[in-house]
């Protein structure tokens, strides 16, 4: 790039890759948060400080994307997002690329920052242009439309190059987040939605980025802070990968605690020997199964002979307190006539597929699960969105509209954790910020993978110490999140290996022990 301004005070330093297997958790800023960053950096800072060092950013990360690319289109909307992409087409316009930008806004009434970078980009010669054509055939398409606070589906001009750059744009960069994407949702706000191939986010990571439909539209996603100390608590986290305990000689399979799997209703058994065998695979010392089938189906199939069957064991009190349980895979109508006792006497629980569905159907039921927060007893729900929906008394749809809250709402209404699976899956506990999981693929969607992350949830669960109720809430969250992680590396660690069919259930549980360390 050839450089004719002072590089020095716009370099960025700071960007980086969002890598889905990084070690540590990133924070994620919505609306409020980030603009609260912005403002507080911009009052210490000279004007347009901000806008140039974000479109050196965008040009640089643009170079280094699609080096060879020769003409540039630049989509730039009315408000300061058009901005960064007028600030950017001057670098890029500097740099020898042949730049065309389409202002859709009048230029009279951009903001001040913006109405700068179209000066100087008009000044320097690049070229502007205030319609769409049909004749562009660009190498690189730079959406730089709708900012952060879009709430509005996009409309007129602005969604027509919304699909101009669906068909025949090259590489699609977006600029802070996909045009017409919500950025604490990640839902389309309307039929038009930039699918970006990478998103440079700018100050903060947004949550629509990660979760609902957002990873199909931001592609891979960047981060550039500009230089800028973020000040603001985080909305959420983005989930980084576990860390693994290493066993000492010493220890023994006591050391590693017991679970108990109940479910497998009749014609569902294959859930529940899942769920233990993941149980098991996770960890855990001792697995014992409570088939709710008749006792000529309890025995566990021949290459899980290390399971022990147990019929009527979830009936026993002491064991329901010595045990991690994991209660529903497979569970049918029947897990219903045992929950009652499950919900009561059980210290650690994992709830999941149909007694959640059992739950939702049943007021007792509720109020039992709702009491235990209040007993300190330690609860993760795994809901995928019809359940949780189940849960909520709504649609499914309204669930996936926003994801994050689901999910908060969930575990205030029953004092739990709560994983609400799918793309981006969400893991909130009350008093703690959520976590979004960047992992996993649409080669998890099977039948038996959410038994698997049940069952490997609570074998991870029964090797934690006993700790206080004030630690037991973060505990519980921990281990949510670190199954979910581990979950979704497999499923991309397959991925990239060039797997293209599902990872069936009894594969991913031998993927995930394979992903511990990757």
């Amino acid at each position: 790039m050839t450089m004719t301004r002072d590089t020095e005070s716009l370099r960025s330093e700071s960007l980086q890759r969002v890598l889905p297997a990084r070690a540590d958790a990133l924070p994620l800023h919505g609306v409020a948060a980030s603009r609260l960053i912005e403002r507080s950096a911009q009052a210490g800072l000279p004007p347009h400080t901000l806008m140039a060092r974000a479109g050196f950013a965008v040009a640089r990360l643009a170079l280094a994307i699609a080096p060879h690319s020769r003409r540039v289109w630049v989509a730039a909307g009315p408000g300061n997002n058009g901005g960064d992409g007028l600030e950017a087409a001057l670098w890029l316009h500097r740099a020898g690329k042949q730049v065309e930008v389409t202002l859709l806004g009048d230029p009279e009434r951009l903001p001040p920052d913006a109405a700068a970078a179209f000066n100087s980009a008009r000044e320097a010669g690049v070229a502007i242009s205030a319609g769409l054509t049909d004749s562009r055939r660009p190498d690189l398409s730079i959406d730089a439309l709708l900012g952060l606070g879009t709430s509005r589906a996009p409309e007129g001009e602005i969604a027509r190059a919304i699909r101009q750059m669906s068909v025949e744009a090259g590489v699609v960069l977006a600029v802070d987040l996909p045009s017409g994407l919500h950025s604490e949702t990640g839902q389309p706000l309307g039929a038009e939605a930039v699918k970006a191939h990478h998103t440079l986010s700018l100050l903060t990571l947004k949550p629509g980025l990660f979760t609902g439909e957002g990873r199909d539209h931001a592609g891979i996603v960047w981060l550039d802070r500009l230089r800028v100390e973020r000040g603001e608590t985080p909305d959420a986290l983005l989930a980084g990968a576990p860390i693994v305990s290493l066993r000492r000689h010493a220890q023994h399979k006591g050391s590693f605690g017991d679970a108990l799997v109940v479910g497998g209703a009749p014609g569902m058994t294959g859930a529940v020997w899942l769920a233990a065998r993941a149980a098991l695979q996770a960890g855990a010392g001792r697995v014992y199964v409570d088939p709710l089938a008749s006792h000529d189906l309890a025995l566990p199939p021949a290459d899980m002979a290390e399971l022990m069957p147990r019929p009527g064991m979830s009936r026993d009190r002491g064991a329901l307190q010595r045990c991690t349980v994991i209660c529903g895979c497979g569970g049918g109508t029947a897990v219903e006539a045992v929950l009652p006792e499950v919900l009561q006497h059980s210290l650690r629980l994992v709830l999941d597929a149909d007694a959640l569905n059992a739950v939702a159907m049943n007021i007792q039921l509720r109020e039992a699960l709702a009491d235990r927060g209040a007993k300190g007893h330690s609860t993760v729900l795994t809901p995928h969105p019809l359940e949780a929906a189940r849960l909520l008394g709504c649609d499914t749809a309204q669930v996936q509209r926003d994801r994050l809250q689901a999910a908060r709402r969930l575990s205030e209404q029953f004092e739990a954790t709560v994983v609400l699976k799918g793309s981006g899956s969400i893991v909130a506990t009350p008093g703690m910020p959520a976590s979004i999981n960047p992992t996993g693929n649409a080669l998890l969607a099977t039948a038996g993978t959410g038994d698997v992350l049940a069952g490997w949830t609570g074998g991870l669960w029964t090797q934690q110490s006993p700790c206080s109720e004030a630690a037991a809430a973060s505990q519980a969250h921990d281990v949510a999140v670190s199954s979910v992680w581990l979950h979704g590396r497999a499923a991309d660690l397959a991925a990239d290996s060039g797997r293209r069919v599902p990872l069936h259930a009894s594969v991913l549980m031998e993927a995930m022990a394979a992903a511990l360390g990757s």
